[in-house]
C-alpha cells in the first residue's frame, strides 16, 4: 500500500472515532485502540514529514465541540 494512501486512511479512521468520542459521545474502540492508530500516524508522518498536512488529526486536538456547548457572548 502506498505510504500516502495508508496515512489518509488512518486520518479518516481517526477522525471518525474523534466525531463518535466527542460529538456523539459514543466511542466505538477502546481509548488503547485509538492511541495505538495515533502512534501509528505519528510515526509515518514522522518518517514522511511531505504529508503531513495542518488538518491532520496529529496536528490539532480534539473534534468540534458537542451541541450542549454554548459559546459566551
Amino acid at each position: 500500500m502506498k505510504i500516502e494512501l495508508k496515512i489518509n486512511k488512518l486520518r479518516k479512521s481517526i477522525e471518525k472515532h474523534n466525531y463518535n468520542y466527542y460529538v456523539l459521545e459514543n466511542p466505538l474502540i477502546s481509548d488503547g485502540e485509538y492511541d495505538n492508530l495515533f502512534r501509528k500516524l505519528e510515526l509515518l508522518e514522522s518518517k514522511n514529514p511531505q504529508l503531513i498536512k495542518p488538518d491532520s488529526p496529529t496536528q490539532r486536538v480534539g473534534s468540534n465541540p458537542i451541541k450542549k456547548f454554548k459559546k459566551n457572548q
